[in-house]
């Protein structure tokens, strides 16, 4: 029989196709069973437009045959079948796909759904065969053709014999080698679970032989292996059912068996969206914080299905990083692939989807804010801080979608509150939104610079997370109030007149802040007297966008970078301390710099910053103390 070539140009596809395109051999099975699937729409298509065509749909299905002897994988389906010339036309040139052509023919398509493209997917299959053979019998013919073809070398089309209408594809699998362990595929737990992972949602039963271990019938003790068929896929996926007939239990358990969860989840929400871009959607917003969340090897995404089947795991191109806590998946028939249907390719479908997603999924966030305030703070405490992140990175692109959501404790309510709820509760005549930073609330409520603004009652915003800072920062302002560290050297409560009285007394003070200065070297810009602190000698300010925390934050990091804040150390005007250090400064200057060293220890130690030699300054302590 003379072996007919593919065109030149399907040829190159061919083996561009086996050799790169497709990265994940399991694939193979779930364009094969697609196109099963297609060739039975297109069946039971024609039962709905032509009474002549008799069908009862709960007769359709795909058969799978595993041979271990030949080798083989059958894929069979009851299907509309292909003549001699859809076999030559839809296999013999890559790329023709009687599916697509059928789509665009067919206009009325509602209670229909084509999801294979015959030509291309049905190529994956070379990847682990030596040999295809696709026996088929048109629905109403009355002959049979086998389409027959090792690869690229060519195929053959010649009669062939088969009872019923519809198409069997024979995979001969290739010899195992070094690379690839080809003869897995004829293990039927493996065929199962990749029938499960891809095609779980297929809508026509999968069915397969299964071989179970069964107690003999009339023995104890006796067991023999049981053949029995089997129905793989669930064939109803739970975001197509009516929501009113899901029950939140069943969610739950898609959830925890999907996802692998221990935990139900916190919040479940479904959308289905028409227009533009049509999907659906059904996603969930864990309990908990996955333990490899913040892990560098956590994969982000929403799993891809286009018509209940599976093209993506996790397809990160669907959720912005900010929302990367979110799982669940979308179900589209818009989505455009590439030919391989695995990498999805930058096209409106997918960019309207994903902003449809975002939107929905804030609304869902303000939703839980306004009405379930302690389901949010739950879900603020796990993921809160993946949102302060997206204020802050691509360049504050999503800080004004965001801002509304997060939530820092206030030093007045001594409980979280957003934004807007501090500005609701301004002081007369307050234009500023103040905080202040340090590494647990009940550190930075004892910071110096605070006690000054709890005896005024201004409400401090207390940031505990490596990120507040930088997030406050890329927002600049709230509701036209600018966000300002009540550590900044240039904060400054006081009246006119006594800023005045301070300015003078620094003024008279010079230089005893000149040999203090001196006596620190470089590690402070300036020493001055302050009237910010009530009971407290000393405290660090700094000027500048960079603070004294952003120092802390930035030099953790695992980079040889390290930078310093510009501080300066204010000692307390009105402290017993002041007038000390300007006695010494008259009398023992050498004691003055002992003094100066201790106290700026001192205030690093109430930052949280390291003393840069502390036997030095444990001796001068010690010395102090034994006088």
């Amino acid at each position: 029989m003379k072996k007919q070539e593919f065109k030149a140009e399907s040829k190159r596809l061919l083996d561009l196709m086996i050799n790169s395109i497709y990265t994940n051999k399991d694939i193979f099975l779930r364009e094969l069973i697609s196109n099963a699937s297609d060739a039975i729409d297109k069946l039971y298509y024609e039962s709905l437009v032509d009474s002549k065509v008799e069908i009862d749909r709960d007769d359709f299905s795909i058969k799978l045959l595993l041979d271990k002897e030949k080798k083989t994988i059958t894929i069979s389906d009851n299907g509309i079948g292909m003549s001699k010339d859809e076999l030559d036309h839809n296999l013999g040139t890559i790329c023709e796909s009687g599916s697509l052509l059928f789509k665009k023919e067919k206009e009325n398509r509602e209670e229909i759904d084509v999801i294979g493209q015959f030509g291309v997917g049905f190529y994956s299959a070379f990847m682990i065969a030596a040999k295809i053979e696709v026996i088929s019998k048109k629905y109403g013919s009355n002959e049979a053709y086998k389409w027959s073809s090792d690869g690229v070398d060519g195929y053959t089309i010649e009669k062939s014999e088969k009872d019923t209408f519809g198409t069997d594809i024979i995979i001969y699998l290739k010899d195992d080698s070094d690379d690839y362990e080809y003869s897995r595929y004829l293990d039927e737990y493996v065929i199962d679970g990749i029938v499960k992972k891809y095609s779980n949602y297929i809508t026509y039963p999968i069915k397969m032989n299964k071989t179970s271990h069964e107690l003999k019938e009339g023995s104890k003790d006796e067991y023999i292996d049981v053949e029995k068929e089997e129905v793989l896929n669930s064939m109803m996926p739970i975001w197509k059912k009516n929501p009113s007939e899901v029950t939140e239990e069943e969610y739950s358990n898609f959830y925890t068996d999907t996802y692998y969860d221990y935990e139900k989840p916190q919040r479940v929400f479904r959308n289905s969206v028409e227009g533009k871009c049509t999907y659906t959607s059904l996603l969930f917003i864990p309990s908990h914080t996955p333990y490899d969340f913040y892990g560098k090897d956590y994969e982000k995404g929403l799993s891809l299905y286009s018509n209940g089947v599976l093209v993506m795991d996790k397809c990160p191109k669907l959720l912005p990083d900010h929302f990367s806590f979110v799982k669940g998946l979308v179900d589209s028939p818009d989505v455009s692939l590439n030919i391989s249907r695995e990498i999805l390719q930058e096209d409106k479908e997918i960019t309207l989807i994903s902003k449809s997603i975002e939107g929905k999924i804030k609304k869902e966030l303000e939703d839980m804010l306004k009405n379930d305030r302690e389901k949010y703070l739950k879900f603020f405490e796990n993921f809160g801080l993946q949102l302060k992140v997206g204020v802050y990175n691509d360049y504050g692109m999503y800080k004004d979608d965001l801002k509304d959501l997060l939530l820092f404790y206030s030093s007045e309510k001594k409980s979280m509150i957003t934004l807007a709820e501090y500005v609701e509760n301004l002081k007369d005549g307050q234009d500023k939104i103040y905080y202040a930073s340090g590494e647990t609330y009940d550190k930075i409520d004892l910071l110096p610079q605070v006690e000054n603004f709890k005896e005024k009652n201004l409400e401090v915003l207390y940031l505990k997370d490596y990120i507040d800072e930088f997030a406050l920062q890329m927002l600049r302002e709230y509701d036209g109030k600018a966000f300002v560290n009540i550590s900044k050297e240039d904060v400054n409560l006081d009246s006119e007149e006594d800023k005045k009285a301070l300015e003078e007394e620094n003024k008279k003070s010079a230089s005893l802040f000149k040999l203090m200065k001196e006596t620190l070297a470089s590690e402070v810009s300036d020493v001055k007297f302050t009237n910010r602190l009530k009971n407290h000698p000393v405290c660090l300010t700094s000027k500048g966008n960079l603070s004294i925390e952003m120092e802390k934050v930035i030099n953790a990091m695992p980079t040889d970078e390290h930078i310093h804040a510009e501080m300066t150390l204010e000692v307390n005007k009105d402290h017993p301390i002041a007038q000390k250090l300007k006695d010494l400064y008259e009398t023992d200057k050498e004691e003055l710099k002992k003094y100066t060293k201790i106290l700026y220890s001192e205030a690093r130690l109430i930052e949280g910053l390291p003393i840069e030699n502390p036997t030095e300054i444990s001796n001068l302590i010690c010395e102090m103390l034994s006088k």
